[in-house]
């Protein structure tokens, strides 16, 4: 695998709005801001429409008016800081009455708040800043929530791409999320996954090694690195097909069965390698102590709980052990 082929490699370098297909990165406004003025004839494209993509802030104010001085700073602050969590759009109501007179707003400042293209909530006067963030909050969610659903998201992704053999498109989303959270463990074992389809060990490995004592203790991270050891024991076993040889000579060869186990299951044959450490234990449980049942365990914990080989092979191996 080339170095630009590597999913490990620097081209990562992209925030979390490299995702924006997933939807939850609101776009900002034309002119590069989530604020604008708006009119009679615009307030429809300006509020009730864009309210369909993100709660929409109408801040109804006039040039004379003291209080609308000291509130739509704080407006604008917030919402700018927020990245697009809600717009702010301004109505001067000596230019445009209408809407005003519509919504029944008999003082100024007055500050509506749009949802999917309907008056959601308010408030009149110009409040603090801390109330200005309780209301934002109460409309888009605490702040960072947009975020840990994207994350959510391009996780979820990832692993689906992965699973479908689509190393380098999964580790892109497992190094977007990374840069967005630098120690979020679902992403940096997802990238060692990606490594390893990658035949890059050394790498995975040294990648986990290197994380903080207590990130590296997170159950996904260790089983990878469980993974990894597994992997390197395998290629120590010798042959394959020496060993299904040895087998068809003699089915009770247990050790040539339990090494075999051991390749398929990196190989990831997973249904074929249960199947035979069941087997060691259908006819001898006494085999190294009990070691094919130690060894599906260890399976087990690599594979995932909900894995279909586990959920398979644990039906089978309870059927063993309370029959």
């Amino acid at each position: 695998m080339s170095g630009s082929d590597n999913p490990y490699n620097g081209s990562f370098g992209n925030q979390m709005s490299a995702t924006a297909s997933y939807g939850a990165v609101p776009q900002p406004a034309a002119g590069g801001g989530y604020i604008k003025d708006t009119t009679t004839a615009n307030f429809a494209k300006d509020v009730l429409e864009e309210s369909r993509n993100q709660p929409v802030l109408v801040d109804f104010w006039a040039p004379w008016c003291g209080p609308c001085k000291q509130l739509t700073p704080v407006l604008e602050k917030v919402v700018n800081e927020g990245q697009g969590r809600v717009k702010l759009v301004k109505m001067n109501i000596d230019d445009h009455p209408s809407i005003a007179g519509q919504l029944g707003i008999q003082s100024i400042p007055a500050v509506i708040a749009f949802v999917n293209g309907r008056p959601a909530d308010g408030f009149m006067g110009a409040v603090p800043e801390s109330q200005v963030r309780q209301f934002i909050d109460r409309l888009a969610g605490p702040e960072g929530a947009d975020q840990a659903a994207e994350i959510e998201g391009a996780l979820a992704q990832a692993g689906e791409l992965l699973a479908a053999g689509n190393i380098n498109e999964a580790g892109q989303l497992y190094g977007a999320v990374m840069q967005a959270d630098p120690e979020n463990a679902k992403a940096l074992a997802g990238m060692a996954e990606c490594l390893i389809a990658a035949d890059q060990h050394g790498e995975a490995r040294q990648m986990l090694s290197e994380l903080p004592e207590e990130l590296g203790k997170d159950a996904g991270i260790q089983a990878v690195l469980k993974k990894l050891d597994q992997i390197e024991e395998a290629r120590k076993l010798g042959d394959p097909v020496a060993l299904e040889r040895e087998l068809a000579l003699n089915p009770d060869h247990h050790e040539a069965r339990l090494k075999l186990a051991k390749i398929l299951n990196v190989e990831g044959k997973r249904e074929e390698a249960a199947e035979h450490l069941l087997t060691i234990m259908r006819k001898d449980r006494a085999f190294d102590d009990d070691g094919a049942r130690r060894q599906l365990l260890q399976f087990f914990e690599v594979w995932g709980f909900k894995d279909p080989a586990t959920v398979s092979a644990r039906r089978k191996l309870s059927s063993i052990l309370f029959s």
